[in-house]
């Protein structure tokens, strides 16, 4: 193999970051009602139950080389065993190991081996396991489904390693992360008292110690089975050669023929207002949460609500972030949530307070905003804006067969129809100015709020710092006495089916025009569902920023949506949200861009917003001192999570004395410092016509998009002056090793990193595989070694980033605290051995 890591691991970065402490077959293509929500294509499907009660879903499309294979189980966080809090979760992670024909990982062998992907996920309602593959697999996909439901093998060995990856899973998600602890466990604790979604779907340690192979085989055979389980599949495929190979693999399996315990418990009305408190140890700014009991997603009521959360807490033009982020300034982020599930939801609006502001201050603002909307009925603009973004955003979740996969399967567990896929975009385009207010008066009411205050550690009053200790798990008394699956010795297992004859891809042909102004045009037609996303791209990034000041280009590339053309920052996020557009802009090391995403129809309209936030952005004083304001906030945030402070640190100790060796965001000292001038100045110089790319994508033709590349940019002048010079560097090879102390933290990051090739290098591409055999998947060996093998890990992997004249490798994984050091000599062993052999 040729070497593009450096002999051995001699010239690395080690980075550790760490606390100080440890067939009927029924047609369902139900199109929206109205005129305007026809806009979203519904997903046509069909649908069959086997006998054995399972159900199957199916949507053709004859465009893409690719299938999506989906099972949904109707089991959930809500459904775990008293005192087994993520228990639910932890059998997700066992489904990825042996069946009786398959060894443990053969389900990447079946996907990851041949370019697809495969993953899994639990929430309070519902376990889906899903794989994306070329479609010439799709039998031997469905195969490999039906022996984790039907020959499942769950042994000690996979039964302990998993448990161990579930708890740090558990540290890196909650007890890592500043605020993992109170989305994890104290919203849905507040918010429910006598229903178990008010356990966190995670768990807790000392629930997932008590956890025996009896509680897991008796899980498995309570809700894995056909007829508690939906069969999803979306792409290119012979519907019926799908369905013989459907009864084919599933038909036989057996229907149990005892029933499904179902949760039955009833959340009682909240008697009044109720405040808590809760605190972390890594808490940077505190954080308000309020609660409300809500409808189930089945609801008459869901759509309002929906509409609701989107007039909250959707884009820059939403009434939380006018009011809490832009006008008083109190809050870095907001954020709203109409969490509706099988059973009665929650509706929350909360905020991460700016550095200085008080969470009295925070609720305070938040029930003013709730009680507007329950006193007065919102705008027909605020209405109109709502229904453009929902409906934008369902037509973006339709351009995969992955996500018009999540959408059946979402409405068929949590709404128990997946025609409400389709039919739901009609429901909201028939939400009225009166069931806003209506829902808000009905639902967010003074007396059923629930609010959660969330501080650091070092704020808790001294006379509650002692905490009495949870209650120990029950011990669970029914053994298991059903059949256990082994894995049949390899001369007897049944093998795969083979492979298909290979779909062929249909490419979009990208054609290019240079205009006379030097932008380069590109316009391909990669989709004919409606949708377009247009970015122009600079090339020039944060390796651009002036001396001592990281973080300049950052700061312009993002202020440049702040007020632009004659608009404020406030005219520029209406106007976008109203037509159901998406505008962003930012900078990396070697490039900055701006991009939008909109529906043809609204395409020119929001490109013409683009062209101004592109050439013509003000840059306010008032908006450069608010954005600074926000981005040392979220650095405060960003400096608490251990991942983050390695990556951070790599870049200003491995690429020291060059270009690219700061922290492209800005640093606390830096951000201070940068001034208007600043800003104008890198506008002026980098972000000029001869120096970017306007790439279209989409529901468009090249003659549409050359046309609205010279409307919009046409009249850009060309700069007189000459560009500077690329900029060039060389990472440092002299091997070190740094620790960082971040306290408070629950884990410790793991970072190695080192030089590797350009992006121009004629080994490129092998590179690209040698890092997938580093760490580029599951089964690689970095996640193999350190999570399949030993439960160190949630996962470990490698990344290679080439750049223009250079280019770094890296190896990286977060593990609990006193297994640190055994981590690093793992990857350490890897390198060794790949750079070897």
């Amino acid at each position: 193999m040729i070497r593009l890591i450096p002999a051995a691991v001699l010239t690395l970065l080690l980075l550790v970051v760490v606390p100080a402490s440890t067939p009927s077959v029924v047609e369902a293509a139900t199109a929206p009602a109205s005129s305007t929500s026809s806009q979203v294509p519904p997903i046509v499907y069909r649908e069959r139950t086997l006998p054995n009660g399972m159900k199957v879903y199916f949507s053709l499309d004859r465009t893409t080389p690719n299938v999506s294979v989906q099972v949904w189980y109707r089991v959930g966080a809500k459904d775990d065993p008293r005192g087994r809090s993520g228990f639910a979760h932890l059998f997700e992670h066992l489904m990825f190991k042996s069946t009786r024909d398959m060894p443990a990982e053969f389900m990447d062998r079946l996907t990851e081996d041949v370019g697809g992907s495969n993953n899994a996920s639990t929430w309070d309602d519902l376990t889906n396991y899903y794989e994306i593959v070329p479609a010439n697999h799709l039998e031997r996909v469905l195969w490999a489904e039906s022996e984790r439901l039907s020959g499942l093998v769950i042994d000690e060995a996979n039964f302990l390693s998993e448990r161990d990856v579930v708890k740090e899973e558990l540290r890196q998600s909650v007890l890592a992360d500043p605020y993992g602890r109170l989305f994890s466990i104290y919203v849905p604790a507040q918010a429910f008292s006598a229903h178990p979604y008010s356990r966190s779907a995670i768990g807790s340690i000392e629930d997932l110690d008590a956890a025996t192979l009896d509680d897991v085989r008796n899980f498995h055979a309570t809700y894995y089975r056909p007829d508690n389980a939906a069969l999803i599949v979306v792409g290119n495929f012979d519907e019926a050669q799908l369905n013989a190979w459907v009864d084919k693999y599933f038909g036989a399996i057996a229907r149990p023929s005892n029933p499904i315990p179902r949760v039955t418990a009833v959340e009682p009305p909240r008697r009044g207002p109720s405040t808590f408190t809760g605190y972390g140890p890594n808490v940077p700014l505190p954080a308000v949460v309020i609660t409300w009991p809500a409808p189930a997603a089945s609801s008459a009521d869901a759509p309002a609500l929906k509409v609701l959360d989107a007039i909250l807490s959707s884009g820059k033009s939403s009434r939380l972030f006018n009011s809490l982020v832009y006008d008083q300034q109190i809050a870095v982020e907001i954020f709203s949530d109409a969490d509706l599930r099988e059973q009665p939801g929650i509706f929350y609006v909360g905020a991460l307070m700016s550095e200085g502001e008080s969470v009295d201050k925070g609720e305070a603002a938040l029930l003013t905003q709730v009680a507007a909307l329950r006193d007065r009925p919102v705008t027909r603009a605020e209405l109109d804006e709502a229904k453009n973004e929902l409906i934008a955003s369902a037509v973006r979740e339709r351009e995969t067969v992955e996500g018009r996969a999540d959408a059946l399967g979402f409405a068929f567990i949590l709404q128990g129809d997946p025609a409400k896929a389709n039919t739901d975009i009609a429901e909201l385009q028939a939400v009225t100015l009166a069931d806003v207010q209506r829902v808000a008066k009905t639902y967010l009411r003074p007396d059923q709020r629930g609010v959660i205050r969330y501080l650091n550690e070092s704020e808790r009053p001294a006379s509650t710092t002692a905490t009495a200790p949870a209650p120990a798990p029950p011990v669970m008394s029914t053994p298991y006495t059903g059949p256990v699956d082994t894995l049949r010795p390899e001369s007897e297992r049944q093998a795969p089916p083979p492979v298909a004859a290979p779909v062929q891809a249909q490419l979009p042909s990208p054609v290019e025009r240079t205009l006379p102004n030097g932008l380069r045009v590109i316009v391909a037609r990669s989709s004919n569902l409606p949708l377009v996303t247009a970015d122009l791209v600079f090339r020039s990034g944060g390796a651009n920023d002036p001396a001592n000041l990281p973080g300049a280009m950052s700061m312009m590339a993002g202020l440049v949506t702040e007020g632009a053309g004659g608009r404020s920052a406030q005219d520029i996020a209406r106007a976008t949200e109203a037509l159901g557009a998406e505008l962003s802009s930012g900078a990396g090391s070697e490039a900055s861009w701006v991009s939008v995403n909109a529906m043809p129809d609204k395409l020119a309209a929001a490109m013409t917003i683009m062209a101004d936030v592109a050439r013509r952005p003000t840059f306010q004083q008032d908006e450069i001192d608010r954005v600074r304001s926000q981005t040392l906030d979220e650095l405060s945030i960003a400096l608490q999570r251990p991942g983050t402070v390695a990556s951070y640190s790599a870049s200003l100790l491995l690429l020291a004395g060059t270009p690219y060796g700061h922290v492209m965001g800005g640093t606390p000292a830096s951000l201070p410092r940068i001034t208007r001038d600043n800003l104008v100045g890198l506008h002026q110089t980098f972000w000029r016509p001869d120096n970017a790319i306007l790439i279209l994508t989409g529901d468009i033709t090249p003659e549409q998009g050359f046309a609205l590349a010279e409307r919009m940019f046409g009249g850009w002048p060309k700069p007189a002056t000459a560009l500077p010079a690329q900029l060039s560097a060389q990472a440092g090879t002299e091997p070190r090793a740094v620790a960082i102390d971040l306290p408070g933290t629950g884990q410790a990051a793991v970072l190695l990193t080192g030089p590797a090739i350009a992006r121009s290098d004629p080994r490129y591409y092998q590179a690209l595989v040698t890092n997938a055999v580093l760490g580029g998947g599951y089964s690689a060996r970095l996640n193999y070694e350190i999570r399949i093998k030993r439960g160190l890990s949630y996962g470990a992997g490698a990344g290679f980033t080439p750049r223009r004249t250079f280019g770094l490798w890296s190896a990286s994984a977060q593990t609990k605290n006193e297994s640190a050091a055994q981590v690093v000599a793992l990857v350490q062993a890897e390198l060794a051995g790949l750079a070897g052999r």
